[in-house]
Order: C-alpha cells, then sequence, then structure tokens
C-alpha cells in the first residue's frame, strides 16, 4: 500500500481499568488518502470504537498512523480493512469496530464497516 509500514506508528498502554469492561470511541473527522485510479484525495470521517481488553490504543500515535495514509493510493474498503487489522495487531481488543464514512466521489458515498471480536468475549454489558 504505502512506502512505509504504517503499524509502526502505532503505540499502545496498558488498560488502566482492566476490572470493567468500558467502550471507547474515537472520531477521526480529517481521514485522507488518494483514489488509486485518478489519484485525486478521497476524505473520510473515521469511527472507531473498541472495548479494551490489555491495552489502550496511544492517541497522538493512532492521529501520525492515520496521518500516514494521505499520499497512498488505496481504495476505501481496502484502507478500512487495513486500519481494523492494525488495531486488531497492536491492542487485541476484546471488540472493535471501523467505519469509515467517505465523502461524495462522482455523486456516490461510500461507507465501509469491518469488526472483530474475541473469540472468547460477550457483550454481558449490551457496550456494542
Amino acid at each position: 500500500m504505502s512506502e512505509i509500514n504504517q503499524i509502526r506508528l502505532l503505540d499502545h498502554f496498558n488498560n488502566p481499568e482492566k476490572k470493567n469492561e468500558y467502550l471507547i470511541k474515537i472520531k477521526v473527522p480529517e481521514f485522507t488518502c488518494l483514489c488509486p485510479k485518478t489519484g485525486q484525495p478521497d476524505f473520510a470521517t473515521l469511527y472507531i470504537k473498541y472495548v479494551p481488553n490489555e491495552l489502550c490504543i496511544e492517541l497522538k500515535s493512532l492521529k501520525l498512523y492515520v496521518a500516514s495514509f494521505r499520499q497512498v493510493g488505496t481504495f476505501h474498503e481496502a484502507v478500512t480493512n487495513q486500519i481494523c487489522n492494525d488495531l486488531s495487531k497492536i491492542i487485541a481488543p476484546y471488540y472493535l469496530k471501523v467505519r469509515a464514512k467517505f465523502n461524495v466521489r462522482g455523486g456516490i458515498y461510500t461507507t465501509v464497516e469491518c469488526s472483530v471480536t474475541a473469540d472468547n468475549w460477550h457483550d454481558r454489558n449490551n457496550l456494542i
């Protein structure tokens, strides 16, 4: 996808409240990447929500990670799944959902959603 390995930009910290399950919601309103066909910029708002297990994502590193896609030519589906997969690898949450809501392009809006749920986790607290 790009000339750098974006996942290396992501950092984490220990979950400060392991005894309680809780939902973290993050909104990234200024995501940009490039259309792989035309080279034109694509703009999206990312919605990330997760139930942490042992680790939480460090937000400054997430900001740098998201910014690293600015000059990357990628399809909406590919980049949304990459973000979901990369976050899942770094923090291994109980639950993670990434939704990328792309701005209109050629009269078409695109929203891509992907999620990961740990095998041993059940949403007993109705967080999601």
